[in-house]
């Protein structure tokens, strides 16, 4: 089964999210520099994806909420590209909308403090995309 690692890009952050090896459960992981050039930032998470053993990536896809394309699409659409290029796993795109809105209910829940949720807030979106995800995964059955 494919390790996955949850993306979630930003221009100047970029939050991942490690799935375990069974393919169950999504964790916060690490958050990046970014430099908002999409193909140096896909080589710094390719860096850091093989040092953890994925073999599989989810990058969330901010779509508006009307279903179109904003400027940070297509530069996700870029970073997904070059990641891809950069690496031989596969590479899912994964609509993200309102996974910030999610992750920070999950800090508000869980009691987290003000300056704590904001350190947190990318790896907790990015952890939220691949939990989508591997959720989706396991409730669609194989195709024949």
């Amino acid at each position: 089964m494919p390790r996955y690692l949850g993306v979630d890009y930003g221009t100047r952050r970029i939050g991942l999210a490690l799935g375990d090896p069974t393919g169950l459960i999504a964790s916060p992981a690490a958050t990046l520099n970014g430099t908002g050039r999409p193909e140096s930032d896909a080589q710094a998470v390719r860096t850091w994806a093989a040092a953890n053993e994925v073999t599989g990536f989810v990058v969330g896809l901010p779509l508006n909420m009307t279903g179109t394309d904003s400027d940070q699409t297509r530069l996700t659409r870029r970073f997904a590209t070059a990641l891809e290029q950069a690496t031989d796993a596969e590479v899912n795109l994964w609509d993200e909308r309102l996974s910030s809105f999610q992750a920070d209910e999950l800090m508000n829940s869980a009691g987290m403090r003000r300056g704590r949720r904001r350190a947190a807030r990318d790896t907790m979106a990015a952890q939220v995309i691949l939990q989508s995800f591997l959720d989706a995964r396991r409730q669609t059955p194989p195709a024949p």
